[in-house]
């Protein structure tokens, strides 16, 4: 391409040069190109804004599970996942993603289970088609009860 031209009332122009192997001559082309952008909100912010472990009887105390309340800024989640790792947040123990269905306001409860009390980092990642949010938390689990 050896020049764009744009006249602020029309479509931008282009003009380009080939060079023909044949001959040694210049191919020249002239022409306008039209291009749309679609602007999509995404999800702009995620916040967890509740840890709540649920209590279990002695019989099922084999995991510990804790809810979480996430909302959401933008536009609506179609996936979450969560993931749990070390206290740094450098190495991951576990994974799970989920698909979701909101209809209406971002606020969702997900429950997640920990195997062991501890000390743990916790990453809710919330997507749609165009986006992705995160949200980070520190959740010291101790044998069926969260801080």
């Amino acid at each position: 391409t050896t020049g764009l031209s744009s006249d602020p009332d029309s479509s931008p122009m282009v003009e380009s040069v080939e060079d023909n192997p044949d001959g040694g001559c210049h191919i020249y082309r002239n022409g306008y190109y039209g291009s749309s952008i679609d602007v999509v909100e995404g999800i702009l912010e995620v916040n967890i804004i509740q840890m709540t472990s649920i209590q279990m009887t002695e019989s099922q105390a084999e995991n510990s599970l804790v809810d979480f309340v996430v909302t959401c800024q933008g536009s609506l989640p179609t996936d979450v996942c969560t993931v749990v790792s070390d206290p740094t947040c450098q190495v991951s123990k576990s994974m799970v993603c989920d698909p979701i269905a909101i209809t209406d306001e971002c606020l969702l409860t997900i429950r997640r289970a920990f195997e062991e009390p501890g000390t743990y980092c916790i990453n809710i990642t919330l997507g749609d088609d165009t986006s992705q949010a995160l949200a980070s938390a520190l959740i010291s689990v101790n044998g069926g009860e969260s801080n």
